[in-house]
């Protein structure tokens, strides 16, 4: 018993052999296994569903927040007024498809003989005048010397009554005083067609008289009210004469020659119906300068109390653009 002591003694006195037996009690009191702890895995998909969880309560909170606040509408946009234009005391919407007047209002001016004139972009509008048996013997030379470049001749008219057919008794002196002088030259046509057939019936009256002659300006048809009258034409309608101005100009087209539709402006707004006759020329009445006609023309008569050297009193001038 007591050499068994003495060994036990003699072991606890060996530090190598004390470091042992530490070391194997050490081991024992560790845990089983540090294997056990959830693998790094589980861990991030833990962390995931936690901030999902987060931003689903984050967009709850958002929405319920959005819906809670009144929303404000964004105003609708505001309806574009009509366009419309004046005439007198009326107020007018554009004829749809009908061209606008193209001229640029600074571009007239009035020269030294009080005539009105107009140059755009050394582009000069020429000069001119229309005239019929109430200016009687005109000079011609006297005419083209003082600045006219084109005379419109009347040809001839319809009466207003009965409706017969008449010559201009100063058409043919003057047709050829103007060529003589050097003027260019058109004619119109006084109408009072009230159907299309007698609106036809005219033109050829027309073609007739000019036998085949060249003319550098159009044929025109001037349909105007009697005023101060009774007249066969007085209750003839603007649809009507619309057709009357068509019929016209087709016909003078057919024969060969450039037509034209004389009006003013109550005509021109309120009777003809213009896009019915933008294949021909528009000739344009207005005494105001410059002229203020909404739709495109292409001649303008803006006086009739003009004077011109040659001729006795007055005269309706104009520029063809």
């Amino acid at each position: 018993m007591n050499d068994h002591l003495i060994e036990l003694d003699s072991m606890e006195r060996d530090p190598a052999v004390r470091s042992r037996e530490e070391t194997l009690r050490s081991r024992e009191r560790r845990p089983a296994s540090r294997s056990r702890k959830p693998p790094r895995r589980m861990e991030l998909n833990l962390l995931s569903l936690v901030l999902s969880i987060l931003a689903l309560l984050l967009a709850g909170t958002a929405l319920f927040l959005l819906l809670r606040e009144p929303q404000e509408l964004e105003p609708e946009p505001p309806e574009e007024e009509p366009v419309t234009f004046r005439f007198g005391d009326m107020v007018l919407e554009p004829l749809e498809g009908m061209p606008r007047n193209p001229y640029d209002k600074d571009a007239f001016s009035v020269d030294e003989k009080g005539r009105v004139t107009y140059e755009k972009n050394g582009k000069r509008a020429r000069a001119g005048i229309d005239v019929s048996t109430h200016q009687k013997d005109i000079d011609w030379p006297s005419v083209a010397a003082d600045g006219i470049e084109f005379a419109i001749l009347r040809l001839g008219l319809r009466g207003y009554t009965e409706g017969g057919l008449f010559p201009d008794e100063t058409f043919q002196r003057n047709f050829q005083g103007a060529l003589d002088a050097g003027l260019e030259v058109g004619v119109y046509f006084f109408s009072q067609a009230i159907t299309p057939q007698e609106a036809e019936e005219e033109a050829d009256y027309v073609l007739e008289t000019l036998a085949g002659r060249e003319l550098t300006f159009p044929v025109a048809f001037d349909w105007e009210p009697i005023l101060g009258d009774q007249a066969r034409t007085d209750s003839l309608d603007g649809e009507t004469m619309t057709r009357c101005a068509a019929a016209f100009c087709k016909r003078i087209e057919d024969g060969g020659y450039r037509p034209a539709v004389y009006f003013n402006r109550t005509q021109g707004y309120l009777r003809y119906d213009l896009r019915d006759l933008t294949d021909y020329e528009l000739w344009l009445a207005e005494y105001a300068s410059p002229p203020d006609f909404y739709y495109h023309f292409d001649l303008w008569q803006y006086s009739h109390t003009g004077r011109v050297e040659g001729i006795q009193g007055d005269v309706d001038l104009d520029l063809a653009f």
